[in-house]
């Protein structure tokens, strides 16, 4: 089965078009060395009627959505490669000095895969 690292960050609306430029640079930075599948997706509908919100979960502020984001590798050997090679690679010195989101408010892990449908 697959691994799959997961993201999930909260980003001040007016500036999506930024981080989406990042990512657009980061996804084939990630996909070049060996990553099966990357993905960000932007909050559209979260107003949830059960379970609980992801805006209440990260406790979102007016003026902020939440991007989901994933990464699909072999196996966790390969995403452990796959991610020295993309930290090594010159191009993540692209990224912007600002970045458009606060790290500090991201939440990040590695998952197994136990469903694939």
């Amino acid at each position: 089965m697959s691994y799959v690292d997961g993201f999930v960050l909260v980003v001040p609306k007016k500036k999506i078009p930024a981080y989406a430029k990042m990512a657009r640079l980061a996804g084939k930075v990630w996909r070049e060395h060996g990553a099966l599948e990357y993905r960000e997706c932007v909050g559209d509908d979260l107003k949830v009627k059960f379970g609980m919100p992801f805006s209440k979960l990260v406790k979102t502020k007016p003026g902020e959505t939440i991007v989901f984001a994933y990464i699909v590798y072999r196996s966790r050997a390969h995403r452990d490669k796959v991610n020295a090679k993309v930290m090594a690679d010159p191009r993540l010195q692209k990224m912007p000095p600002d970045m458009p989101f606060d790290p500090k408010r991201m939440a990040y892990g590695g998952f197994k895969t136990i469903v694939a449908a």
